[in-house]
C-alpha cells in the first residue's frame, strides 16, 4: 500500500477501502454574509481550505473513490433539535430563525447547503446530521460498512468542532482516519492548530494528520505489490 506523509508517522493508504469525507463545507458556515459571518467570525479563516478541497476532490474522482458529504442542520419542524442548542449563544438569532441565508441551519434552506466549488456530484451521499459528529443520528456507518470503508480521509470544517468529533465518533468504530491539515479549518487559528494536535497525540490516539498534496500523490502510486511489476 503507498504510504502517506503524516503525523505521528505514514498513514498505510488503502484506496480499495478509503473515503473521502468532507464535513460541513456548507455556505451558512463560509460565504460572505452567512450565518458564520453573521455571529462575528472571519470566514475567510474558512475559505482557505476551499482550494485544497478542491484539488483533492477532483483527484479523488478521477480516480473513482467513494465521496461523502455531511451537512450540519435540523428539520424544518425543529423536531430534532434539543432546547440546549437552540438557546446556546445566547445572540438574538438562534438555529431556526430567519438568517441572512435562510432559516438558520435547516434543512432545505440556501444556507444550509454546500458551497457550489465542492458541490457533490450524482452518487456522492449526502449526510444530514444533528449534531457535530457525523456519525451520531446518521447512517454514515451503514454505508461505509456495505461499501467496505475502513479508511477515511476527512476534511472540512470546524477542525476543533465538527472534524474533530467526527474523528473521535470513527475512530471508537475502528476506522483509521487521516486529516489533510489543509483541508480543514476553524475560525480561531489557535483552535486550527490545537484540533490537529489532538488527532496526532500520543502515537496517534485518534488518527493522522498530513496534507493534501502528500494523499493526492498516493492516488498516483500501484499498490506495493505491483511496484517493479512489468
Amino acid at each position: 500500500m503507498p504510504a502517506i506523509d503524516a503525523e505521528p508517522y505514514p498513514f498505510a493508504f488503502d484506496p480499495a477501502r478509503a473515503a473521502l469525507l468532507i464535513i460541513d463545507m456548507q455556505r451558512d458556515f463560509l460565504e460572505p454574509g452567512g450565518f458564520g459571518e453573521m455571529l462575528g467570525n472571519d470566514v475567510a479563516q474558512l475559505r482557505r481550505t476551499i482550494e485544497p478541497n478542491r484539488r483533492l476532490l477532483a483527484a479523488w474522482r478521477a480516480a473513482g473513490l467513494p465521496v461523502i458529504h455531511t451537512r450540519e442542520g435540523h428539520r424544518p419542524d425543529l423536531a430534532d433539535l434539543p432546547p440546549s442548542k437552540k438557546i446556546r449563544g445566547g445572540g438574538p438569532r438562534t438555529i431556526g430563525d430567519a438568517g441572512p441565508m435562510g432559516r438558520i441551519l435547516v434543512r432545505g434552506e440556501p444556507g444550509h447547503d454546500i458551497i457550489p466549488e465542492l458541490y457533490p456530484q450524482a452518487g456522492e451521499p449526502v449526510i444530514d446530521k444533528p449534531g457535530k459528529g457525523a456519525f451520531f443520528a446518521t447512517d454514515l456507518h451503514a454505508i461505509l460498512q456495505h461499501r467496505g470503508i475502513a479508511q477515511l480521509i476527512v476534511t472540512g470544517v470546524t477542525t476543533e468542532v465538527c472534524v474533530n468529533t467526527t474523528v473521535r465518533e470513527a475512530n471508537d468504530r475502528g476506522y483509521d482516519c487521516l486529516v489533510p491539515a489543509d483541508c480543514a479549518g476553524s475560525y480561531f487559528p489557535e483552535f486550527h492548530e490545537a484540533g490537529l494536535r489532538m488527532i496526532a497525540a500520543q502515537g496517534g490516539i485518534f488518527g493522522w494528520v498530513g496534507q493534501s498534496d502528500a494523499v493526492i500523490a498516493a492516488l498516483g502510486q500501484p499498490p506495493a505489490s505491483l511496484k517493479g511489476a512489468a
